[in-house]
């Protein structure tokens, strides 16, 4: 099966096939459209492609043959606001919209047919029909402090991370941007916040390490060791060893701890990558110096990594679901704002850099391997049409 790599971008959804030695996209859908959020299934051909359409509002399409193929399906939709309620956001004073504004994240829920969806204003939807209906995980909704959450860069608060464990279905963790990580442990009956040891440097003194009040940029769970969380926070990395009951902020991190996105192995829980920005008033790498750092001993040491990464001055900024690495953890990619960099064989030793103007600010990998990848760089040097500045990439 040849490398398929989904690209999900504000000028629609684009497919791209390795050809030997060279890419090539073979199929577009969705021109024009900006694409938020892709959830794709190489085995079964099962796709998911959110939009958002602005004025238009939220849809959703669906794909069971690999993406050749689509058609709309409902998007999740929020019950209406009873009268009466009282549901103001915390710093603005601004009425919540009982309204879905951004799908945020999509992930399968482990069972036939279950998947999760996050959103803004922060409600999380469940279906059991492969999308072709959803319920709003009221548990969550209607706990009093979802109504303490707040927007981080956008103005209302939103799920980006899904981890469903491996071996579990009803064990769900969620993390919010602002509102800390949450847990599910009867399959969304019920949640609890579970950000202790986490740290907020932007809140007063005595708020500093309320979990509710937590800045999560991103949390991604170790396939094979999923008591292993890894969290790139607002103001510092931060791991978990025990299923996000306690967390611990990591010390010594090159060149700068803030940032956005975190990936760590599937099989190998001490590995992790991120990629480091300047800091919040400043979203550009660190000395205008484009790096990817990792880790192979948990964060008590870590490498940085820019062969292939541009050597001049470069001010790209990787976001929350920029930065994936394959299901066998032999590919490692990485949307920026000009290029797409890609690692393979021993993730992030080399990242061949794809020109795609104007900008790569989100991506999504999978990969299920079917062959041996081959010992070439994946894209060095190759230019990709300039299909906008969000990116979402699926290995098949």
């Amino acid at each position: 099966m040849a490398t398929t790599i989904w690209l999900g971008t504000r000028k629609g959804l684009f497919i791209a096939r390795q050809h030997g030695s060279a890419w090539q996209i073979d199929e577009r859908a969705f021109l024009g459209v900006p694409v938020s959020m892709l959830l794709a299934n190489p085995d079964s051909g099962l796709a998911l492609a959110a939009l958002d359409h602005g004025h238009f509002g939220v849809k959703l399409q669906r794909s069971e043959n690999g993406g050749r193929d689509w058609h709309e399906i409902p998007a999740p939709a929020y019950p209406e606001k009873p009268d009466g309620e009282v549901d103001l956001d915390p710093v603005r004073h601004d009425e919540v919209p009982w309204d879905t504004k951004l799908i945020w994240s999509l992930e399968f829920g482990g069972r036939d047919g279950q998947l999760w969806c996050g959103t803004l204003p922060g409600g999380l939807f469940r279906s059991r029909d492969h999308g072709d209906s959803w319920e709003l995980i009221e548990s969550l909704w209607n706990d009093p402090m979802r109504k303490h959450w707040m927007g981080g860069g956008a103005d209302l608060p939103g799920i980006h991370s899904i981890a469903v464990h491996p071996e579990n279905p009803d064990h769900i963790t969620i993390a919010v941007s602002c509102g800390g990580v949450w847990v599910s442990e009867d399959g969304g009956d019920s949640w609890n916040c579970r950000a202790d040891g986490m740290r907020a440097a932007y809140m007063p003194p005595d708020q500093a390490y309320s979990p509710n009040a937590q800045d999560p940029h991103r949390v991604v769970q170790c396939r094979a060791a999923p008591e292993i969380l890894w969290c790139q926070h607002h103001n510092g990395v931060f791991l978990s060893e025990d299923g996000s009951q306690s967390w611990r902020e990591l010390d010594d991190i090159p060149p700068s701890f803030f940032g956005f996105s975190v990936a760590v192995h599937p099989e190998d829980p001490d590995t992790a990558w991120r990629v480091p920005a300047a800091r919040d008033e400043e979203r550009i790498p660190e000395n205008g110096k484009l790096v990817v750092t990792r880790t192979r001993d948990r964060g008590r040491s870590w490498e940085v990594l820019d062969r292939g990464l541009p050597a001049e001055p470069a001010y790209d900024i990787v976001y929350r679901h920029a930065l994936d690495v394959a299901a066998d953890g032999r590919c490692l990619g990485d949307g920026q704002h000009h290029r797409l960099g890609l690692g393979q064989r021993r993730p992030g030793r080399q990242l061949a850099g794809a020109v795609a103007p104007p900008a790569a600010d989100l991506l999504r990998a999978h990969h299920a391997v079917t062959r041996p990848l081959s010992t070439a760089p994946l894209v060095a040097g190759e230019r990709l049409e300039p299909v906008g500045r969000r990116w979402q990439v699926e290995y098949n």
